[in-house]
């Protein structure tokens, strides 16, 4: 197990620093205060840095941490301080890809709270009790989708399906015109 990737946790916060969806993969946090206590700290210690379309990555109480915000929200990924960096990266970027496809690119707290059993469901599809599982950011969202959907349809499926009914749209608007 030495030589496995493994992730501490995942934090999804809102610009407030507030919870959106967490998974914690150790006991390094035992009780809730103290969950609440480290992600209220990982928020202020981050929350002035200017994290563009890149991760950043910080070593904060022992702990390697790699975040990136999109829009009012901010993703962490948690690692242990021997932890591959890249790794932890490859886990951020793969869960922040997967999140953009299943809100359609509307990456806002909002859309986020109105679709929080998939992304739950893609944490579960992204690290297993800490072990990474899968850090591409489609593969997980097509996972996620054929779990979520009542039709099994993937997300590429929904996605052409989508783009067919909006060019229909426009289609027809312009021959009303």
């Amino acid at each position: 197990m030495e030589s496995c990737p493994s992730v501490k946790n995942i934090l999804l916060l809102d610009s407030e620093g507030k919870r959106v969806a967490v998974k914690y993969y150790t006991d390094d946090w035992p009780v809730l205060s103290s969950k609440l206590a480290f992600e209220k700290s990982v928020f202020v210690k981050t929350q002035k840095a200017n994290s563009g379309a890149e991760a950043e990555i910080v070593m904060f109480d022992g702990h390697i941490v790699v975040y990136k915000f999109i829009q009012d929200l901010h993703f962490f990924v948690t690692g242990g301080d021997e932890e591959n960096e890249l790794i932890l990266a490859s886990v951020l970027q793969g869960f922040t890809d997967a999140v953009d496809l299943i809100l359609r690119n509307n990456v806002e707290k909002r859309t986020a709270l109105e679709n929080l059993d998939l992304i739950l469901l893609c944490l579960d599809e992204i690290v297993d009790g800490g072990i990474v599982l899968e850090t591409e950011g489609s593969v997980i969202a097509d996972k996620v989708s054929a779990h979520g959907a009542e039709g099994g349809t993937s997300i590429a499926e929904q996605t052409i399906v989508q783009a067919l009914t909006t060019a229909r749209e426009h289609f027809a608007k312009s021959l009303l015109m």
